[in-house]
């Protein structure tokens, strides 16, 4: 499995404290460096079932800057979702955990690393 993450974070620390603690084998993306292509974040955003919206950071500055509030939340809009993570990876909730299933989640919790785990 692989976990994006951004070192900075209390919850990316904690999921892989968690990680390490059950000996699981990931390995460690730092996305704000090593940043998501748009074709990456699309198949992230089809093995968490989501859209680019649910995963976006809107507090953050550049969201602010760009007016994501703003913007629409519809099937047309979601390619210009994506392009906006890309170009602003801070934008991207973290951690997120690729499963080996073929799946994903959002690891901000205990119980959504664990789900990680288990597939």
């Amino acid at each position: 499995m692989e976990i994006w993450i951004n070192p900075a974070c209390s919850k990316c620390r904690s999921a892989i404290g968690l990680l390490d603690a059950e000996g699981a084998d990931y390995t460690v993306r730092r996305y704000l460096e090593d940043v998501p292509s748009e074709d990456e974040i699309g198949d992230v955003l089809d093995r968490l079932g989501l859209e680019p919206w649910d995963i976006t950071r809107t507090q953050e500055d550049a969201a602010k800057e760009l007016g994501l509030k703003d913007w629409a939340r519809d099937a047309s809009s979601r390619e210009r979702w994506i392009t906006a993570l890309s170009k602003h990876p801070k934008l991207i909730q973290r951690p997120i955990i690729t499963a080996d299933d073929g799946t994903a989640v959002v690891g901000r919790s205990e119980e959504a690393v664990r789900d990680a785990l288990s597939r």
